[in-house]
């Protein structure tokens, strides 16, 4: 029969997607993980904590998708079982302290009672046993449950109290440890999520108001303080400050921020005042998008998950047989009960997941969000990793790298000058790189009218009378009108050839120069390509929209086995699937519209910070920084969790047939077998909380096939 749990339930504090009640059980609830799990459950619920002590219940939601009154309407109306409310198995919640206390007083007292007296505590300390056993038999069959309960009952029926109590003693013990280990890599994962901001301030018609943070718009620009945390995906608009990013990339220390630079939500302000844009505002910023990805974590299974729990179930049966055998055998009851007290269903089921969970958590640290455990289960089996060029092996930001003037009353200095003083009004990368080369050779600032901006275009404005406009060959030519001659061309096209991107630059309706800007290849990718190597990936491959010639260039330069230039979206997304096609594993990294079939069609997509919301949305990993390093340390992990759960695979394995196999012989009592069975459990889940972690964190210094020797590049046009 189910009835509802809360007799009473009182709000006694609200914020805006938060609120807090006192609350009164229609029966004694001891199974508080259970509830916290049922109310989890519910439709727009992020949070959930239980003050049992106090009778508190505090849940955050997000607003968006439910409100406080519906929340209390769903909890006076959550129903769960009398026996969920007493206890549960493991997979609902474990015993508290409180009764892991009362069987220890119970195994350590009972030898000073009468036989009598011990047979009937004993009894009445079994009943929670007995009641799970015979509901588990009813739903699910012979499980590990079941096997317990018999074992106790054997002790009880033998007289022997102190075997039967010392099981549930260990039990108890063990459950609580079991459930408390899964639950903290629960909690480490939950870590990753964001409190509730509040309110902020933003600018809106010149003047800065504080509003609720669910009402921003993308476009608005955001004021951060000194102590506050960024609310918002975006760019900084102005302003400098030094940035606390932890929460979200793992860095310890400070960074500083100022104009151009990227800021993350859930970051925090340490010192200095800034303005940002917002790009992502509310579910669509990262701190959102990783509660969201949290949460799926924390339910989605593996393969290899799986396979262990389907294998701990079908060796329930033959330890039930390998107990029955033994009793028929030898008439020793005893010897049945100690086998009974051996099985291989508590290690092989929980340890996999915490491993998983515990990796997922360290690679957030690390400032990589890994969607899932099957995400770490494939990338671990990648034997080829294909990347993206622009924005992926390059930085994806330009630089200046050439100013040529056609006008001898301007230096290539005074042309950089002339374009960064109506450039650093707009919100563009040209523009940006261009007032950053200005900014760094000490450029002088020439006085201008208002500037105009033309979308997709550039910008046009008014210097000592007359009209200068910087921007794409199209705007300056063609809708502005000013020529072009012969030599000019060439000049441009000598720059075009060598794959630079041109800003050209009209002033007074003449030509008067070009800047050359470029993307940059990344410091780090040289490295990140051959840690890649040394952790077992056998072939790396670049495919880009760019030309060929510049294509080769930097697949030569980083010692890539092969690449495909002057690609469209499809053609990528095609390559990937022949490469599949013939038996690769492939991990692919972009960071782009254009990479989103590519990333979607890989075992593993990887999208880079800066990357497009489809492409981070697609893959299956994201970077939180912007480091290609990040890559080669998740796939470390991938592959450390993957040797580490292989490695207590054995371990549960081979103990545990050593601890049956010498129960089975009557080498062990009830007693011996029911300790070293819990130990070495509790044992096993403790070594899966590492997790991923102790490889990388023991790499100090970078690795010696940081430098791959230069391999045999081929590379060809899309026919």
């Amino acid at each position: 029969m189910h009835s509802t749990v809360f007799s009473q339930l009182n709000a006694v504090h609200r914020l805006e997607g938060r609120v807090r009640w006192r609350f009164r059980t229609h029966a004694p609830w001891r199974n508080w993980p259970a509830l916290e799990q049922a109310i989890a459950g519910l439709p727009g619920v992020l949070d959930v904590r239980i003050n049992a002590a106090a009778h508190s219940l505090a849940v955050r939601f997000d607003p968006q998708a439910t409100e406080a009154g519906q929340l209390e309407s769903a909890l006076q109306d959550l129903r769960l079982t009398p026996v969920d409310a007493v206890c549960a198995p493991p997979a609902q919640g474990a015993p508290d302290t409180r009764e892991v206390a009362c069987n220890a007083a119970l195994l350590l007292g009972s030898g000073l009672l009468p036989p009598a007296a011990r047979g009937a505590l004993t009894l009445a300390a079994s009943v929670p046993l007995y009641r799970h056993a015979w509901a588990d038999l009813r739903s699910e069959g012979f499980n590990s449950h079941v096997l317990e309960a018999l074992a106790v009952a054997i002790s009880t029926a033998s007289k022997d109290y102190t075997a039967a109590n010392t099981t549930l003693f260990m039990l108890a013990l063990g459950e609580y440890l079991e459930e408390s280990i899964a639950r903290r890599s629960d909690d480490m994962l939950k870590r990753l999520l964001r409190p509730n901001i509040g309110t902020v301030w933003v600018e809106r018609d010149g003047q800065e108001l504080q509003v609720a943070a669910d009402a921003l718009e993308v476009g608005d620009t955001v004021v951060v303080g000194a102590g506050a945390t960024v609310p918002v995906d975006g760019t900084v608009l102005g302003g400098e400050a030094l940035v606390n990013e932890a929460a979200m990339t793992g860095e310890s220390v400070p960074v500083a921020r100022k104009r151009g630079d990227r800021m993350l939500s859930g970051t925090v302000v340490e010192e200095g005042r800034i303005r940002i844009y917002a790009e992502h505002v509310g579910r669509g910023t990262a701190a959102a998008r990783i509660a969201d990805y949290v949460e799926q974590s924390l339910t989605a299974k593996s393969q290899i998950q799986l396979q262990a729990s389907r294998m701990a179930d079908r060796l329930v049966p033959g330890v039930l047989g390998l107990a029955g055998a033994s009793w028929l055998l030898t008439g020793n009851r005893q010897r049945a009960a100690a086998v009974l007290q051996a099985d291989y269903s508590c290690s092989l089921k929980l340890a996999t997941p915490v491993a998983f969970k515990s990796s997922m958590f360290f690679a957030g640290q690390r400032g990589v969000l890994v969607k899932g455990a099957g995400v770490l289960e494939r990338l671990a089996q990648t034997d080829t990793f294909v990347f993206d060029k622009t924005g992926t092996l390059t930085t994806g930001k330009l630089s200046v790298t050439d100013s040529v003037t056609f006008d001898a009353q301007f230096t290539a200095k005074d042309l950089i000058d002339l374009a960064a003083s109506v450039e650093e009004h707009y919100f563009h990368p040209l523009a940006m790189a261009v007032v950053e080369a200005a900014r760094r050779n000490h450029g002088r600032h020439f006085d201008h009218k208002e500037v105009e901006f033309i979308a997709a275009h550039g910008v046009a404005s008014v210097i000592d009378g007359r009209r200068i406009v910087v921007g794409s060959r199209h705007f300056v030519e063609e809708d502005e009108g000013v020529p072009i001659d012969a030599a000019q061309r060439r000049s441009v096209d000598r720059l075009f050839r060598q794959g630079k991107t041109l800003l050209y630059i009209g002033f007074g309706g003449r030509l008067i120069g070009v800047i050359a800007l470029k993307d940059t290849v990344r410091e780090n990718s040289r490295a990140t390509i051959g840690r890649l190597r040394a952790l077992g990936v056998r072939r790396i491959v670049m495919l880009t929209g760019d030309h060929h010639s510049r294509a080769a260039e930097l697949a030569q330069a980083l010692g890539l086995d092969a690449f495909h230039a002057e690609l469209m979206p499809q053609q990528k997304a095609e390559l990937v699937a022949q490469m599949k096609a013939q038996g690769a594993r492939i991990a692919f990294v972009g960071d782009g519209i254009n990479d989103a079939p590519a990333l979607a069609g890989a075992e593993v997509g990887i999208a880079m910070q800066q990357g497009a919301d489809i492409a981070r949305l697609t893959s299956d990993v994201a970077l939180l920084e912007d480091s290609i390093e990040r890559v080669a340390d998740v796939k470390e992990i991938a592959n450390a969790t993957m040797q580490l759960i292989d490695r207590n695979y054995r371990l549960t394995v081979g103990a545990n047939t050593g601890i049956l196999g010498a129960a089975a012989l009557g080498l062990l009592r009830p007693i011996t077998t029911s300790v070293l069975h819990n130990g070495t459990t509790i044992a096993i889940l403790l070594n899966a909380l590492r997790g991923g972690q102790k490889t990388l964190r023991a790499r100090k210094t970078p690795h010696p096939a940081s430098s791959p020797p230069a391999a045999k590049v081929t590379g060809k046009k899309p026919t």
